[in-house]
């Protein structure tokens, strides 16, 4: 039940409660916008209902930074929700990665670490990530050695070899952003985003700089900062159309740019600009070799049919949405976890028409495809929690199962 002391659920609104939760913690709107990436003056519009109700997404970051444990204190729903079930936990190597990013004391009077064998390491890295169904373990166990090895080739190594240290830091720090991603430490993709962007462009590697900005844009769309993702992303693009005819890979970023923006405007309700968008993305895609598949953002040609999927879905027209899922195989999606996340896509335009069945299936498929990306997934924890308390007809200890192997307490 919701904890006592809150205001009553049936007579006050979400930004109420926000604000009786900031109240009660003692802290100001401007250090509630700071913690959660807005100004105070947003902080103010939510909680006077002069803006819409945050999404689930900023609802738990304001719940983290308000240290608020259970979600429904703030939604009003009469059942405790622990935030810990949307958010999922830590990984258990996460503390290791925060201590590798974090950690200053690196010696210099070892022997400097060999560039072309970190670039090897981190190629192989990429590798295990996208054909593990437990990539954050996989990635948890890599990370730790290769972010210290790197950072440390940065700090001895001096001459033009340095330029390429940052170049595969830079790399480093772009796959730390798919370990922190959907864990409960929106600070560390923030810092890994950031950190990759500087390492590319004090290396001045434009490559490398197209795609810092595809990790910042996400990060930015996540909060809801669209101008300024839409901004990074055609500083990404612009770094890049130069050199548009040297080779698959520069094709490849500039589409993934353009997917992104498409995503941003497909967050925003803005539909003629997400199509459009998506469809410049999708040429270039059609002009890249048919089993061509960038491997930092997996742009290809399934997985343009999968953004289609989730442009859909976020313009809430899951009609839309399951035409262009129908239109390809998953199976076709080379990443393993980007696989995962594309049924997870489909089934929340099963879950947008009320079609039960079909959302647990593809839930559940996911969940066979890669464990790991639906436990750290918050619109796969809520579609289950929504299942799990109105269950579809002869599945209820089906959906039960999965809950409890998704790591969602009953």
């Amino acid at each position: 039940m919701v904890t006592s002391g809150f205001p009553d659920p049936a007579h006050t609104t979400i930004g109420q409660r926000i604000r009786w939760a900031r109240d009660r913690a003692g802290m100001s709107r401007p250090v509630l916008g700071g913690l959660v990436d807005r100004s105070a003056e947003w902080v103010k519009a939510v909680e006077n209902g002069r803006l819409q109700a945050p999404r689930l997404p900023m609802l738990l970051r304001i719940a983290y930074a308000l240290g608020v444990q259970d979600l429904a204190e703030i939604t009003g729903n009469g059942h405790a929700v622990p935030v810990s079930v949307f958010a999922g936990e830590k990984h258990v190597a996460l503390a290791a990665v925060q201590a590798a990013l974090t950690d200053y004391h690196l010696t210099s009077d070892a022997r400097p670490p060999n560039v072309a064998h970190l670039a090897v390491r981190l190629d192989q890295a990429w590798q295990v990530r996208h054909a593990s169904p437990d990539h954050r373990t996989q990635l948890g166990l890599l990370l730790p050695d290769l972010i210290r090895d790197a950072q440390r080739a940065v700090r001895v190594i001096r001459g033009e070899e340095r330029r390429d240290a940052r170049r595969v830091l830079a790399g480093v720090y772009r796959l730390a952003d798919f370990y922190c991603a959907y864990q409960p430490a929106a600070e560390l993709v923030w810092l890994v985003a950031d950190r990759a962007l500087n390492e590319a462009l004090e290396a001045d590697d434009p490559l490398a700089i197209a795609g810092g900005t595809w990790a910042k844009v996400q990060a930015l769309r996540d909060v809801g900062r669209w101008d300024e993702a839409l901004d990074v992303a055609a500083f990404g693009a612009r770094e890049i159309e130069p050199y548009l005819d040297s080779g698959d890979d520069w094709k490849g970023m500039w589409g993934a740019l353009k997917a992104e923006v498409a995503y941003v405007h497909a967050r925003r309700g803005r539909h003629g600009e997400a199509w459009e968008a998506w469809e410049l993305a999708d040429r270039i895609a059609q002009e890249l070799p048919v089993g061509y598949r960038h491997t930092q953002s997996s742009f290809s040609r399934p997985v343009m049919s999968a953004h289609a999927t989730t442009l859909g879905v976020e313009l809430r027209r899951p009609a839309e949405a399951l035409r262009a899922a129908d239109q390809f195989d998953a199976e076709s999606i080379a990443s393993i976890p980007r696989r995962a996340r594309h049924l997870i896509e489909v089934a929340r335009a099963h879950d947008q028409r009320g079609e039960k069945h079909a959302a647990w299936a593809l839930l559940h498929h996911s969940e066979r495809t890669a464990s790991e990306t639906i436990k750290y997934n918050g619109f796969a924890r809520e579609m289950l929690i929504n299942l799990r308390s109105n269950p579809p007809t002869g599945l209820r200890q089906d959906v039960l199962d999965l809950c409890e192997r998704v790591g969602i307490a009953a």
